[in-house]
């Protein structure tokens, strides 16, 4: 009985230690305020006059979880268009935005159909 415990509590234990970290991390930023700075971004683009709708060009699900990192991690939003407004975010703003794509990525529990 002794010896089957410790199989079971070894094999337990190994199993956590290969699982990937993500699964432990904690989510950084605020989806909610995200999905409001991520609209207010192409409304003030609109505004200024460089885009003529005042809609972002991409919805979360029009790319994956993988590649919205990608994106943030190098941070080319000049492929996000309105780049005037993109360099003027705080770090704060970003993991926000960040949050809210990553949630809504094309391969997420739930992917945003619709903004």
């Amino acid at each position: 009985m002794l010896k089957k415990m410790l199989i079971l509590m070894f094999g337990l234990f190994l199993a956590v230690a290969f699982m990937d970290s993500t699964c432990f991390a904690k989510s950084k930023g605020n989806d909610k305020k995200g999905k409001f700075t991520y609209r207010q971004i192409y409304k003030k683009c609109k505004a200024r006059g460089e885009i003529d709708k005042p809609k972002p060009l991409f919805n979360p699900s029009d790319k994956t979880q993988k590649q919205w990192q990608r994106i943030f991690d190098k941070k080319r939003f000049k492929k996000l268009g309105c780049e005037q407004e993109w360099a003027g975010l705080s770090e704060d703003d970003l993991e926000n935005i960040h949050a809210y794509l990553r949630k809504g990525a094309a391969d997420s529990p739930t992917p945003a159909k619709c903004q």
